[in-house]
């Protein structure tokens, strides 16, 4: 089926934020606006001015920006929430109130009656104001279909450009999603959308259902954020209309795990490795019969070309692994294994993955080198030469990293909010301009038992350029373990970029 235009309705920002844990400085959501802007959104929900000054500020900096996507605030259907907006002069104002049966009798207290008068008399006063207003019957999934007719009608008459068709506890099935927007086409004649929550984990089939049904607009979040289980995820519906509906948008899907990863950074809310899309493990593969089926083609096993997303392939060492994927992994090491040293290394491996351990890069590395002996040019390029940390109950972790870098001696001093955070500071500060990566990933076990304990660190990094590797180490000094796991997973990024 090809689906006609579909607009994209970003609430990061609002809905997204309302996501326990996560509070965003109006520099942090200034940040996110660009970059949603540079996605290529049609619409930033960029706040709920009226809850407080920081929100209305982040509101009016992101509408000072000029940015080419439509900017809109949210308001209840009260006067001081609508001229809240007003004073940011946004582009739309998003105005809702509840209209089921629980919502009217425990939490507004109104009668049905009240709620219709309320969306008349804010909707015109809103649309008084020479603004676009988006109106929503907030829990429309469970409001008697005849008054939510009415509600819906009342705001078109009042003014609304658009409707909004809230799933707020996300209890709704496509099935149901697609009925209710056909009914909703026979009484208005003005955009539907629709906002789906993620509570059964239908989020994105209730909003491709209501797409199917005429729906011409869908809210969505990075990440899928949101109350409780979260909001129907830009990624992956945007992904399924373009890759499944042949959708006409105006996203730039190259910007989309750009986008997911500065989300991640500054909501604090890492992303699950088994998320479709800009999750880790999207595109990564393990299993021999997958690996050589990718090697060979990569549609086998992959539905969209990760680069569609800005991803690339990852072939993953590990126990379910194959020759092919073997093989091309320690040759981006720099190796060249013989077909029998090339069985040796994968039986290593196997035995590594059956004893319940990860197969990180500097495990393959140390395996193939083992087995066929040093790759050409495999002098280290980052060398730890001397490390020193301060820390305490009244003082700012600091650390000082002295380290050779192509053969020349380098000093950093950084704090963090512990030492560890401080030492790999301090390093990322010296080799940010020979390689510019991330930690995206680190673990912390305790080998043996005791005050004096091995520590293991396994981190994971990832360049600019998308390329993760991981690397291990262990040491009875945490913050030494920590240190030289990084700067082996350095080493074996400049190693494969050679």
């Amino acid at each position: 089926m090809k689906l006609n235009h579909v607009r994209i309705f970003d609430t990061t920002l609002r809905d997204g934020e309302q996501t326990p844990g996560v509070a965003l400085t109006p520099e942090d959501k200034l940040a996110i606006a660009k970059q949603l802007d540079k996605l290529g959104v049609d619409v930033i929900e960029a706040g709920f001015p009226v809850v407080s000054k920081g929100e209305m500020e982040a509101v009016k900096r992101i509408v000072k920006e000029k940015l080419k996507a439509e900017i809109c605030g949210l308001a209840r259907t009260i006067k001081e929430d609508i001229d809240a907006n007003l004073k940011c002069d946004v582009d739309t104002i998003h105005v809702f109130i509840a209209t089921s049966p629980i919502h009217r009798e425990y939490k507004l207290h109104l009668t049905k009656q009240q709620v219709l008068e309320n969306i008349e008399k804010s909707v015109e006063y809103a649309k008084n104001h020479g603004v676009t207003v988006e109106f929503s019957a907030e829990d429309a999934t469970r409001t008697e279909l005849p008054f939510l007719k009415e509600a819906y009608k009342v705001a078109v008459e009042a003014g609304a450009d658009r409707i909004n068709v809230p799933d707020t506890v996300g209890v709704i099935t496509p099935k149901k999603m697609e009925m209710l927007i056909k009914e909703l086409k026979k009484v208005v004649k003005v955009p539907i959308s629709v906002h789906c929550h993620n509570d059964f984990g239908m989020a994105v089939a209730n909003s491709i259902a209501a797409v199917e049904a005429g729906a011409s607009q869908i809210h969505v979040t990075v990440n899928g954020l949101g109350e409780r289980a979260g909001n129907t995820p830009l990624e992956e519906v945007v992904m399924a209309l373009y890759s499944l509906y042949k959708g006409k948008i105006k996203i730039n899907t190259k910007l989309i795990y750009e986008t997911s990863k500065l989300v991640s950074k500054l909501t604090g809310l890492p992303i699950p490795p088994n998320k479709p899309i800009v999750g880790e493990n999207a595109f990564a593969h393990e299993s021999g019969i997958h690996v050589r089926g990718v090697v060979e083609m990569p549609a086998t096993y992959e539905p969209i070309s990760p680069e569609l997303v800005g991803r690339k392939t990852i072939l993953v060492a590990g126990k379910h692994a194959g020759t092919r994927g073997i093989k091309k992994e320690v040759e981006e090491l720099g190796f060249k294994p013989t077909e029998e040293q090339l069985k040796q290394i994968l039986q290593k491996v196997k035995e590594i993955g059956d004893q319940g351990k990860l197969v990180t890069t500097t495990d393959l590395w140390a395996v193939a080198s083992s087995i066929c002996g040093m790759p050409i040019e495999d002098k280290k390029m980052v060398d730890l030469k001397d490390l020193t940390v301060v820390t305490g109950s009244s003082v700012i972790p600091t650390a000082s990293v002295k380290l050779i870098l192509k053969g020349k001696e380098y000093i950093s001093s950084e704090t963090g909010v512990g030492p560890v955070d401080a030492a790999i500071k301090a390093i990322q500060k010296i080799t940010d301009e020979l390689i510019n990566v991330r930690l995206k990933e680190f673990r912390l076990e305790a080998l043996t038992g005791g005050s004096d304990a091995v520590a293991e660190v396994i981190i994971k990094v990832e360049d600019q350029d998308g390329k993760i590797v991981s690397a291990r180490a262990a040491k009875p000094d945490i913050v030494l373990a920590s240190v030289e796991a990084m700067i082996n997973g350095l080493n074996r990024l400049l190693q494969i970029k050679r």
